[in-house]
């Protein structure tokens, strides 16, 4: 394992926004500039040279500056070297065992996989010291009582998919060796993993996990169609995601990576590429850093969408649905820890003091005087709640050691419980972040139990009046008086009295009972008007 640059997390929200400040970026996070090249050429061989015409380049500043374990090399090789295995027909030679339909390769190398393996496995057992690259070339591999492929012992594993060709990986619903060491998805790895190619890989993962790594995981390339009985993509240390189109379907979580202990681990982030998520419980998650540096990230259905403890949206472009929190700051859980890393993390959902017919308040004492604005007609909203809220959010909650930090980028967060959530503190500082809902009383677009700051960027929110929670830093305008005005699909534009449109907001099905706007442009104590198909609605004074 490869890691040079050393990170410290601030004790308490208040160095931790001083850092914000201070740095624009990541607080407290070693603020040095990584750049990820993704290269998906292979070499100057005839079989790899049209991958080497194919090489894609991300290039972007990170917060996340640890190293891994990949390196443009790990995608560089002589074809001249690799040893051909005939999954429907294969015969033992150097570094390759075949036994009772198991696959054993035992040395470092380069190995093109072909055919189809109906019922068996394909074992990597070699040095620590070895690098072993699979190269799948239209192969399928399916194990009915275990893991497909199994990454035992080596220094990297790495699975290429060849240009143009559709490789699958299947296990059984039921596995032969259930230990704790014993592996638990279709596609395993004791040791380092790195997915990439230019081809597609399908993975299906019938017994828990679709593909799994109890070290580090990147996926620099290719493309990947992952269904799993319980979580997606899992990487213990990391999961590294620098390229390629990926879609997941899992029972359980998306993405994640598990470490919740170790410094410099347990992170996941997403530099370029395409991901679709579709979980039955977390979306996106790590258990320490998270960062959207770039690409694409739709999270279709979720409990919650995106989960990590230091949350960090830098560029990119992400789409979220959730049932509960949208994007959730939180401190992991570590009590729960077990050998397959699948850790939980304390929820604001269940730790808020916010419930229903509670008022917010700031810890020690009532709201104050200068508590920001409040929407004057706030009056009572839905379930009974009285609409309130106070400069960052304040509450009864206790402030973690957690933030998101919304730096760059495009958020579109539609969620029934908390929308935009940190159980410690927020900033806004470029970007766009969008709120829908939600549309149920006891959760609120956005809820921070710390400091929650706008010093850039867009925000725009229509849900609930509930648990209203006013930011500080950059002017806003938030009204509850048009929920029996609007309806899904209007588009209303927030303008100044020049006329000129500042913010445009489409309201939601999740409804519009509290409508905020802010952008860097607005100033405090001038009028602006909320207009929808030429028609003033309102005018109101930015707070």
């Amino acid at each position: 394992m490869k890691f040079s640059t050393k990170i410290s997390k601030a004790a308490t929200s208040v160095a931790l926004m001083a850092s914000l400040a201070l740095a624009g970026c990541s607080a407290n996070t070693t603020n040095a500039s990584s750049t990820s090249t993704v290269s998906s050429s292979t070499s100057a061989s005839a079989t790899a040279s049209a991958s080497a015409s194919e090489s894609q380049t991300a290039t972007t500043a990170s917060a996340i500056s640890y190293d891994t374990h990949y390196s443009e090399d790990d995608l560089n090789w002589d074809s001249s070297t690799e040893k051909t295995i005939d999954l429907s027909n294969p015969t033992a030679t150097d570094g390759v065992t075949v036994e009772n339909g198991v696959i054993t390769i035992t040395a470092a190398g380069n190995y093109r996989l072909t055919g189809t393996l109906e019922d068996g496995q394909v074992v990597v057992n070699a040095g620590d010291q070895d690098q072993v690259r699979l190269i799948l070339d239209n192969a399928s591999i399916t194990n009915k009582d275990g893991a497909a492929i199994v990454g035992q012992s080596a220094d990297e594993l790495i699975v290429y998919t060849e240009s143009g060709t559709t490789n699958t990986v299947t296990d059984g619903s039921e596995y032969a060796a259930t230990g704790e060491d014993d592996p638990s998805a279709a596609l395993f790895s004791k040791t380092d993993l790195t997915l990439a190619g230019e081809g597609t890989l399908k993975v299906t993962g019938n017994y828990s996990d679709g593909i799994a790594s109890s070290d580090g995981l990147v996926i620099a390339s290719g493309t990947y169609d992952v269904t799993a009985a319980d979580d997606g993509i899992r990487g213990k240390d990391y999961v590294d995601i620098l390229d390629g189109t990926i879609t997941v379907d899992a029972k359980q979580d998306g993405i994640k990576s598990t470490n919740a202990t170790d410094e410099e681990r347990g992170w996941t982030r997403l530099t370029n590429g395409t991901v679709t998520i579709t979980a039955g419980d977390d979306g996106f998650k790590s258990e320490k850093e998270l960062e959207i540096a770039g690409g694409k990230l739709t999270v279709e259905s979720s409990v919650e969408g995106i989960e990590g403890q230091y949350i960090t949206v830098s560029g990119g472009e992400t789409s979220i649905t959730s049932s509960d929190d949208g994007i959730n700051a939180t401190v992991a859980d570590t009590t729960s820890d077990t050998e397959d890393e699948n850790t939980t993390s304390t929820d604001s959902t269940a730790t808020d003091t916010q419930a229903a017919g509670t008022t917010d308040q700031q810890a020690g004492g009532g709201a104050p005087a200068d508590m920001g604005q409040m929407p004057a007609d706030m009056g009572q909203a839905s379930g009974g709640q009285m609409g309130g809220g106070m400069p960052g959010g304040g509450g009864m909650d206790e402030v973690v050691d957690a933030y998101i930090h919304v730096t760059g980028g495009a958020l579109t967060i539609t969620a029934e419980g908390d929308g935009f959530d940190s159980n410690g503190t927020a900033e806004l500082s470029g970007g766009t972040v969008t709120v829908n809902g939600p549309s149920q009383g006891g959760n609120g677009s956005t809820d921070v139990a710390g400091d929650f700051v706008l010093s850039g960027g867009t925000l725009l929110t229509g849900g609930t009046a509930d648990m209203f929670v006013a930011p500080t830093g950059q002017a806003y305008v938030s009204t509850t008086d048009l929920a029996s005005t609007v309806s899904a699909g209007d588009v209303l534009e927030l303008q100044d009295s020049s006329g000129k449109t500042v913010a445009t907001y489409t309201v939601s099905d999740k409804g519009a009972q509290l409508i905020l706007f802010s952008t860097a442009s607005m100033v405090s104590g001038d009028t602006y008007k909320i207009v929808k198909d030429g028609e003033t609605l309102g005018e109101y004074t930015a707070q």
